[in-house]
């Protein structure tokens, strides 16, 4: 329940809300852009609190669910179950969705708000932080974004071909997205062919020459991002080695004394990991070399590297760091000594990015935010936002989740205290329905998604996956007969 939603609960009925279910009152359209968790949680908790609204809810691609489908591992099933109650949320005679629409180009914001009492946007962060170094764009160098993408289905990355004839991977950031992508380099194909990884990318690893992967940081263990579920997931993945330096990780037993506990176990798991003697193993396991993976700390991205005539990567030229300051709050400064790290391919996963939608929406472009307070979007009334727009670009689902409850119970608020009118009774989708039409755009409804569904987990059935993804929205679009 988000905050404040308590209140709604107990004795009777409030007053606002008997005026809402009578039907003398104009049900309230709200538009949510967006169905990733963000658009859906919010849609979730209005129509959940509030019994007469209806909720329609627009994405760009024709299929649902954001980084659900296009951003969570492939060998991470569970944390995909939360599109079970997406679905139920999509099902209900009060929700509709309406896939292929991308707000700004084929219908604008302003547009949207003559058609509904209110609007949120939750579409998320579709863009990623840049280096900004020379070389960054050599081939061999891709954004984390881009990467993951490719794995997973994300149409406008199916055709990256990432070089992966290289024995060293350098990926440049020390969060769960890092995590997620070295455990996919080097994960046992056997473990990867039971998921839903698209049928190209297990192709690519299957030939894959990488068998060492640098998971490189410009700050120090103490100060990494990732959890330790991931962590211990990386130390226990069969066939591969940790390789964390004893000299990283001594005297830090009394640094995380007062530590919290989640930040306490971490580092505990890590100085474990990097001073333990290794088991002795028979010679000729030691000699089929298994993969390796490692962490390596306060060295900052200064130039990627070139080979010699200049046509990909050869490696990373790195500013060692000393830290001020302690904790979450250390900053990385340059020490004057650099070292260069061999690899033949760069991944960079030091954050996404959200970008403006429609010029009719103020955006923070420094933060990559829209400004808001609790949803609301400030000079913009009926004007709501939620997500990694409204945050920025952290946090896990649950956090998500969170906080799109509380955009939806200022829409709640706004709505019983009069701040949204809703006197006067607003079209919803009829009326962009026939601006869509006239701009050639044919949308996509939840029941058409759930033939590409069908489609899918048909495919994978055949090759013994949860499902085969359809990479190409043409593809898409034609199965359902568009």
């Amino acid at each position: 329940m988000g905050p404040g939603g308590a209140c709604w609960r107990g004795g009777g009925v409030p007053g606002g809300l008997k005026r809402w279910l009578s039907s003398a009152a104009p049900a309230p359209r709200v538009c949510v852009v967006g169905s990733g968790p963000a658009g859906f949680y919010t849609a979730q908790h209005i129509l959940k609190h509030h019994g007469g609204a209806q909720v329609d809810i627009y994405e760009k691609l024709p299929v649902p669910f954001g980084l659900v489908r296009f951003g969570v591992a492939p060998d991470h099933p569970e944390v995909k179950n939360v599109t079970n109650s997406f679905t139920q949320t999509a099902r209900s005679e009060r929700c509709a969705y309406y896939g292929n629409v991308t707000v700004g180009r084929d219908v604008t914001v302003p547009e949207l708000q003559q058609a509904y009492h209110a609007v949120v946007l939750s579409y998320g962060a579709e863009d990623n932080r840049v280096l900004g170094i020379p070389g960054e764009s050599l081939p061999g160098v891709h954004s984390a974004r881009a990467f993951v993408g490719w794995y997973n289905g994300l149409p406008e990355n199916r055709h990256l071909k990432p070089d992966l004839s290289c024995e060293t991977a350098l990926i440049l950031g020390h969060g769960n997205v890092a995590l997620d992508i070295a455990r996919i380099l080097l994960a046992p194909l056997p473990l990867l062919r039971k998921t839903d990884i698209t049928a190209g990318s297990l192709a690519a690893l299957a030939c894959s020459k990488v068998k060492r992967v640098w998971l490189v940081g410009r700050r120090g263990p103490l100060q990494v991002a990732f959890t330790i579920k991931e962590l211990r997931e990386m130390i226990n993945l069969p066939g591969t080695r940790p390789v964390l330096s004893p000299a990283d990780f001594t005297g830090l037993e009394n640094a995380i004394k007062d530590a919290p506990r989640p930040r306490k176990r971490l580092t505990e798991l890590m100085i474990k990991t990097a001073l333990e003697k290794p088991v002795e193993k028979p010679v000729e396991v030691q000699a089929a070399a298994p993969r390796e993976w490692g962490l390596k700390f306060q060295r900052s991205p200064q130039e990627v590297l070139p080979s010699a005539d200049g046509t990909r990567v050869r490696g990373v030229r790195m500013a060692l760091t000393r830290l001020e300051g302690s904790g979450d709050s250390a900053k990385a400064i340059p020490t004057g000594d650099v070292e260069d790290l061999e690899c033949g391919l760069v991944l960079s996963s030091i954050g996404y990015r959200s970008l403006p939608l429609d010029p009719a929406v103020p955006f923070d472009a420094q933060r990559g935010v829209i400004p808001n307070t609790s949803g609301r979007v400030e000079g913009v009334p009926g004007l709501y936002c939620s997500g990694w727009v409204k945050r920025g670009p952290t946090g896990v689902i649950i956090t998500t989740m969170n906080d799109s409850f509380d955009t939806a119970q200022s829409v709640l608020e706004d709505l019983q205290v009069g701040t949204l009118d809703v006197s006067s009774s607003r079209e919803g989708f009829g009326a962009v329905e026939s601006i869509l039409r006239s701009r050639g755009v044919r949308p996509v409804s939840f029941s058409d998604w759930e033939k590409i569904d069908a489609a899918e987990v048909a495919r994978g059935k055949a090759a013994g996956k949860p499902r085969e993804k359809i990479v190409d929205p043409q593809e898409m679009l034609q199965l359902i007969g568009h």
